[in-house]
């Protein structure tokens, strides 16, 4: 699986993460699974097609001392679709700058 991985959080910043998480993404159901939707603007042309597929979204996962991003564009409504695939260069640069400015907005320096 690809990921975008943040290591070696400190327990007090798996704490803020958490509590920034769970008040601005929606979970799956799972403890430490968030979904972080994508914006409109970067879906490819086959997802912003696939209304029935929205939201498409990114699935984060946070753990003590661990923040991993998985790469691929998945849908809550489907297991299978020609819309989830790969991030494209340009999906993946908005989840690192996502991510990267919620570890700023947190202070959170890794």
């Amino acid at each position: 699986m690809k990921q975008y991985v943040v290591d070696e959080l400190r327990y007090q910043d798996f704490e803020a993460l958490q509590k920034y998480f769970q008040s601005h993404f929606s979970s799956s159901g799972l403890d430490g699974l968030y979904w972080i939707p994508l914006e409109a603007d970067i879906l490819s042309a086959t997802q912003r097609s696939h209304t029935e597929c929205h939201p498409h979204y990114f699935s984060v996962e946070l753990e003590p001392g661990r923040l991993s991003c998985e790469l691929l564009v998945r849908t809550a409504s489907r297991v299978r679709c020609d819309c989830i695939v790969y991030a494209d260069d340009r999906q993946r640069d908005w989840l690192i700058k996502v991510i990267d400015a919620i570890l700023e907005k947190l202070a959170i320096h890794v």
